[in-house]
């Protein structure tokens, strides 16, 4: 592998409320971005622990892995640069406290969420399209939590 080439490991939470799936649109780098809230491992954490952390910085509460839901199993370049090669695991997760999650308003404008930096909405999970989701896996993702064949 020559220098400049790596991975990044993404982990990201699929939180469900009464058949409906908690997306982020993220400014991110000059464009917005609707996907699954996570982030990035941090080195010295495991993938689950990483995804904690995450929501406890986006959205200030505690949660709960439940299960493992998907991983890549195909090569994903970032989105941001190509030398980079993306590995993404998403789980389920349940909160555990904390704040209502109070994000029941329209899908927010591309100006909005360049204002605010970071928006979430709830989604029923058969809006989880390829038009709404911008990130490859996410939309994978999606295929698998309404039943199409991944």
């Amino acid at each position: 592998m020559a220098p400049h080439e790596r991975f990044s490991v993404r982990v990201y939470g699929i939180l469900e409320r009464n058949g409906e799936i908690l997306v982020s649109h993220e400014h991110i780098m000059g464009s917005v971005h609707a996907k699954f809230p996570g982030g990035g491992l941090e080195f010295g954490e495991g993938p689950k622990d990483a995804l904690v952390r995450e929501y406890m910085e986006e959205l200030g509460i505690a949660v709960t892995v439940t299960s493992h839901l998907y991983t890549t199993d195909f090569y994903l370049p970032s989105a941001f640069d190509p030398k980079v090669q993306v590995i993404s695991i998403y789980y389920r997760v349940a909160a555990s406290g904390g704040p209502q999650l109070p994000f029941d308003l329209p899908t927010p404008s591309d100006s909005e969420v360049m204002n605010q930096g970071q928006i979430f909405r709830w989604y029923p999970v058969m809006l989880l399209t390829d038009e709404l989701l911008t990130l490859p896996a996410d939309r994978v993702v999606a295929r698998i939590l309404r039943g199409d064949a991944a």
